[in-house]
């Protein structure tokens, strides 16, 4: 018991880490899956066909092979350029390396989440205004984005689940999170499996509050369309 209360603080730390690494993954892989779900509907067929290709390719492979590729091969690419441009070498850290390769493959999942959800949105509704003259944001705003919201929140929960699973990942690339700091305390202790338990314990605290608040929103939207139906 007094090993884990010496070195609980350092997994509380490394939890810290993970939370801070899938709330910058999931921001920019809604921002990647937006732009990527605009792509995959747009009337330019080289726009949908690089889109498509790109969430084929993503989504086809392991997320821990991608994340290797684009660590050492973004490292190597922008040491190439810096070189090429007389700099200094740049070295990317671990924890922007998390964000990006994870936003990168999930983003993949959640163009085809969001483009779901567009396509199940009556058109009679998006053409009704379009037809009256409301501009593309207020268009967007008012009439696209309220359904788009609630048919994809299934699957984009289900997407956020996966994605704080797949953060342990990064542990690979050396970012101190909580699965990295579990596994050295456990390695210099020997006592591994109460230390990767405790992570256990936290992972579940963090996806059961994060359960409750995709709950919440849930009903919230559910109220509004009720509430809309009347």
């Amino acid at each position: 018991m007094k090993v884990l209360t010496d070195f609980l603080p350092i997994v509380l730390h490394g939890m810290l880490v993970t939370v801070a690494l899938s709330l910058g993954a999931m921001v920019l892989a809604t921002a990647i899956g937006l732009g990527g779900a605009w792509a995959r509907l747009a009337g330019n067929r080289a726009v949908r066909l690089a889109a498509l290709a790109y969430t084929v390719l993503v989504r086809g492979m392991p997320p821990l092979v991608l994340m290797l590729l684009l660590y050492f091969g973004g490292q190597t690419a922008i040491n190439a350029t810096a070189d090429a441009l007389r700099l200094e070498p740049l070295r990317i850290e671990p924890f922007t390396a998390g964000i990006v390769s994870i936003g990168v493959i999930f983003g993949a999942y959640l163009t085809e989440t969001f483009r779901g959800a567009y396509l199940s949105i009556p058109q009679g509704e998006i053409e009704a205004g379009i037809a009256v003259g409301m501009p593309p944001l207020t268009l967007a705003r008012v009439v696209v984005l309220p359904p788009l919201m609630r048919l994809a929140l299934p699957g984009y929960w289900n997407i956020w689940l996966t994605l704080v699973k797949s953060c342990a990942l990064v542990s690979v690339i050396g970012l101190q999170d909580a699965v990295y700091a579990a596994l050295s305390i456990g390695r210099s202790t020997r006592e591994p499996f109460t230390f990767m338990l405790v992570v256990m314990v936290l992972y579940l605290a963090y996806t059961g509050l994060a359960d409750l608040a995709f709950r919440a929103l849930g009903r919230r939207l559910a109220r509004g369309t009720r509430t809309a139906g009347v």
